[in-house]
């Protein structure tokens, strides 16, 4: 079940003060997200990812265009009693404590107060708030304490849908650690999760599926190893061997492509008919196999790509 619709998105900007003209941000984006998939979104700074959120959000309006979100046109407001939302830069009253601000966000969303002290204790415990500082004003709060806060902010209404913007801004690597299993665990919950992020290797741990916009277009939309089957081709092997070295092994593997590395000789074949021809070759120059695998394109290597 698809519960976001993006449809011809388009958003541009008037920029300039005597001549005016307009920039495009956001230019036809059409995509759709199933219900419990995490999807990533990924773009250089200024592709259009946070203007995307923004749209969904109604916290800016589109020049053309539209989406749905769980069925529900996003001009209709009451949905957003079923989503969650963290912002790329969050911005609390500096003078609540994490406690008062997320109980004055359950109280927004109707939670009774016993409701809202259970929920709020609940959340600061789950996003690994020192309990601590929960009695503690926010304006002496760290980006990453306040991240956290952020995140809890955006579960308070249990939503069916979290929208996240740069969710591991600010957080150390165990705090990323961290991050990354709640995210998990709402997917293990039956939620559907959108979040950008800058992280590659975060994206490729969590999401089942990821956009990549350009300039404001999409790029590429689908699962990691679609895409990657895509760019790379399904066919490509990495051949690990010791025993040997690299120029013993050229002289039965004329052109071959072998890097020494660590953990022993690295040699790319283009399909599995050339592994015994391999193997022949490491019997003549006295080394053996430790191991045959597909040659996988890193997230990294796709987006640059």
């Amino acid at each position: 079940m698809q519960v976001i619709e993006i449809t011809n998105l388009t958003k541009d900007y008037e920029v300039g003060f005597f001549r005016k003209r307009k920039v495009r941000a956001l230019d036809g984006l059409s995509l759709s997200i199933d219900h419990g998939q995490i999807f990533g979104f990924l773009g250089a700074n200024g592709a259009g990812k946070t203007t995307t959120l923004k749209l969904l959000m109604r916290l800016i309006f589109p020049t053309t265009g539209g989406a749905r979100i769980l069925g529900h046109d996003i001009q209709d407001v009451s949905m957003h009693q079923r989503i969650g939302y963290l912002p790329e830069n969050p911005y609390f009253y500096d003078y609540l404590t994490a406690r008062e601000f997320l109980e004055y966000c359950g109280e927004i969303f109707g939670l009774r107060a016993a409701d809202r002290r259970k929920r709020t204790a609940d959340l600061l415990a789950r996003v690994k708030l020192d309990e601590k500082r929960w009695d503690t004003q926010l304006r002496k709060f760290s980006k990453g304490m306040l991240q956290r806060v952020g995140l809890a902010q955006s579960l308070v209404n249990d939503p069916e849908i979290v929208f996240l913007d740069e969710p591991m801004s600010g957080l150390d690597p165990v705090g990323r650690r961290e991050v990354r299993d709640l995210i998990s665990s709402l997917r293990d919950e039956g939620k559907t999760v959108f979040m950008c992020s800058h992280i590659l290797s975060d994206i490729e741990v969590l999401c089942d599926r990821v956009a990549i916009l350009k300039r404001g277009r999409l790029a590429q939309v689908g699962y990691l190893d679609e895409l990657r089957r895509t760019t790379e081709g399904p066919n490509r092997m990495e051949v690990l061997a010791t025993g040997t070295d690299a120029e013993t092994l050229r002289q039965h593997l004329p052109g071959a492509d072998i890097a020494p590395t660590p953990r022993g000789l690295r040699l790319e074949i283009s399909s599995e008919d050339e592994i015994e021809g391999v193997l022949a070759a490491l019997r003549k120059a006295g080394g053996k196999i430790v191991s045959v695998q597909p040659v996988k394109q890193s997230l990294e290597e796709l987006f640059l790509d």
